[in-house]
């Protein structure tokens, strides 16, 4: 994205009141977070989940239109998810709620309050439930956070589009559920020392391989890239790949890391989508795209390697958290946190462009990054 074409908001605008970025705390607005796979969102579905300590409600028209709006009835706070879709007569397809029976269009508004009798007259259209913009992109369903509920307007960009969706649905889908702001989930993820302690396994790596690695980084749309490179060599997972494999590996804001790889004409994508459930929980989801032979003899394999290491770094974040609630001053070091670095420093400029009705500027410039792991 040049500057130029980066997404602005008025400088008068209520987002120019915005506080500063602190880590650990807060949430990146006006910003697309995934919430579900297209898959799982059947016709005259509603299901319930949770955004940003909101709870939001996705469901689906029988004519295949998906949508999304705040999943508390205004009438008595009843889950609008607890109902059901009907549809009747001059309404088209709404959400009933199961306590009082109100009917509510996709877009929020109500369409009907069941208990009025015919002289009593009410603007029930006056009556609205928020809703949300959606997007469904590569079989994936975004939700748009505004920084203005009260004020929303619509999305000034769409949602990321990710190269390497390839072979038809994902062939792999885990998710877990860490107890753990955003911030701590983002920086845990692009770590790149932990691996040898953490993640023990005869098939990828242990503390007795640690070796000196020098990766290339340079900045992406609204973050940045480890540029495509061989992998390292005590990853002994790629070499089931067969051939040459090469691979890159992309973050990209509010909380999107992929990894891309090339085996010939072959390719992986294993994409991971952080999505803040509240300031102190996050749902991790690895999706895993390919047109690799692999993929159909060795799925079961794969994913006892996936599962393995969500509930490996989720312990590791519940340990985390045994010193995370002294709130103790964390110390980052280069190059090994310089991920880290630059993922605060593009949350902050985030809000901070945000704010003054301004263009992104990426703060990240290329770079050398030297550890051991």
């Amino acid at each position: 994205m040049n500057p130029a074409d980066s997404p602005t908001v008025s400088a008068t605008s209520p987002e120019a009141k915005a506080p500063p970025a602190t880590f650990g705390k807060g949430f990146v607005l006006d910003a697309w977070y995934f919430v579900a796979l297209s898959r799982d969102v059947a016709p005259a579905s509603l299901k319930r989940h949770e955004l940003l300590g909101e709870p939001v409600l996705i469901g689906r028209t029988r004519a295949g239109q998906v949508y999304a709006m705040r999943d508390i009835c205004p009438h008595r706070a009843a889950p609008l998810s607890a109902g059901r879709l009907v549809e009747k007569p001059g309404e088209g397809e709404t959400i009933e709620c199961c306590y009082h029976g109100w009917r509510f269009r996709p877009d929020g508004v109500c369409a009907a309050i069941p208990s009025l009798v015919e002289d009593q007259t009410y603007e029930t259209d006056r009556i609205r439930v928020r809703s949300y913009p959606v997007r469904e992109s590569q079989g994936m369903v975004f939700v748009w956070a505004t920084s203005d509920p009260r004020n929303p307007s619509e999305p000034d960009h769409e949602p990321p589009v990710f190269a390497g969706v390839v072979g038809g649905e994902a062939k792999l889908v885990e998710w877990m559920d860490f107890e753990a702001h955003i911030d701590h989930a983002v920086v845990g993820l692009m770590d790149p020392a932990h691996g040898p302690y953490v993640h023990q396994q005869w098939w990828w790596r242990s503390e007795h391989s640690i070796h000196e690695k020098a990766k290339a980084f340079e900045p992406r749309e609204l973050g940045f890239a480890m540029v495509r490179h061989a992998p390292s060599s005590n990853s002994r997972a790629y070499k089931i790949l067969g051939g040459a494999p090469a691979t890159e590996i992309t973050f990209r804001l509010p909380g999107y890391r992929w990894e891309h790889i090339q085996v010939g004409e072959k390719q992986v994508l294993a994409l991971t989508c952080l999505t803040p459930v509240s300031e102190t929980k996050t749902r991790i989801t690895q999706i895993f795209w390919s047109d690799h032979w692999i993929f159909g003899m060795a799925r079961p394999f794969l994913r006892m390697g996936v599962v393995a290491f969500l509930k490996q770094d989720g312990g590791m974040v519940n340990l985390q958290n045994e010193g995370l609630r002294y709130d103790p001053a964390l110390i980052w070091i280069d190059d090994a946190d310089k991920q880290a670095k630059w993922y605060q420093q593009l949350k902050r400029e985030w809000i901070k462009s945000r704010a003054e009705g301004r263009p992104f500027a990426n703060p990240v410039t290329p770079a050398v990054l030297r550890w051991k792991s």
